[in-house]
């Protein structure tokens, strides 16, 4: 059973500046929701509790959001205002939250490696919450990761296809097809040109991890960027064994971005904000 779920959230969110400039990006509300709640809230619904949460300097308000304001509390106990808080109430119930700070940006690899003393030696997911995610007519694509876990027993990726021109804003995988939405992975690239990607098969930013992915990341050399990148080290997984591709069902929003956080916020006040469903 995989129960912890890690959210590395250290980063700058410079294609969000100046807003990110002194407000975490993953606070970034949709409608009336952050982000990382949105994520957390995914998380929960799969079956996984226990949230890690890798920050860095100038994110204090992730630690503020998934606790009780007690002024607050008591400002609004006993009006109509109390609804706003019965989403965020349900996840201070049912889910733990613990932190560790990552001091330096050497990559997704390194932030997910920084998480390691709260995870420990055990099957985990990964989210990046300004990829948000919904499925409106089923599971949601961490409840469908799981799942698969479950049959598969090894790494998984979620997918989807994406414009060839864009290939190097994304990890890009290929694969031998086990069926129309599953590939075993052989190939891995970070961010290639369109002229050297394997296929238009982009990495987002739903993982399920074995703990073996640690020692592999520890002996990862910087690659992209200069960075640490978890691609590397998966590739180093598929090689020894068996990393599955999964293409989703429903719709993801890249919120890292201006032009994908609007499409979300108009989705997610339409489907549910207007329905009464935002809380």
């Amino acid at each position: 059973m995989i129960k912890k779920c890690l959210f590395p959230a250290a980063g700058y969110g410079t294609r969000f500046l100046p807003a990110t400039k002194a407000m975490p990006k993953e606070m970034l509300p949709v409608v009336n929701k952050p982000l990382i709640q949105y994520g957390v809230e995914e998380a929960l619904e799969a079956g996984l509790s226990e949230i890690s949460i890798v920050t860095g300097r100038g994110k204090r308000a992730l630690e503020d959001h998934f606790d009780i304001s007690y002024e607050l509390e008591n400002q609004i106990k006993g009006t109509d205002k109390e609804k706003y808080l019965v989403g965020i109430r349900r996840l201070l119930n049912e889910c733990s939250f613990s932190y560790t700070r990552q001091t330096e940006m050497k990559g997704l690899g390194h932030a997910i490696l920084t998480g390691r003393p709260l995870i420990g030696d055990e099957p985990f997911a990964v989210v990046l919450a300004d990829d948000l995610c919904v499925n409106l007519e089923g599971d949601g694509v961490l409840q469908q990761m799981v799942k698969l876990y479950n049959q598969f027993r090894c790494s998984i990726v979620a997918i989807q296809e994406v414009d060839p021109q864009e290939t190097n804003k994304y990890g890009v995988i290929s694969g031998e097809m086990i069926r129309d939405d599953i590939y075993r992975v052989n190939s891995m690239v970070e961010k290639p040109a369109p002229e050297d990607a394997p296929s238009n098969l982009a990495i987002i930013g739903r993982y399920i991890l074995t703990p073996d992915i640690f020692k592999l990341i520890e002996e990862t050399e910087p690659g992209k960027g200069g960075e640490i990148q978890i691609t590397d080290a998966l590739m180093k997984q598929a090689q020894n064994g068996c990393v599955i591709a999964y293409k989703f069902k429903g719709q993801r929003f890249d919120c890292g971005g201006a032009e994908g956080y609007i499409e979300a916020t108009n989705f997610c006040f339409e489907n549910f904000y207007k329905t009464g469903k935002a809380y």
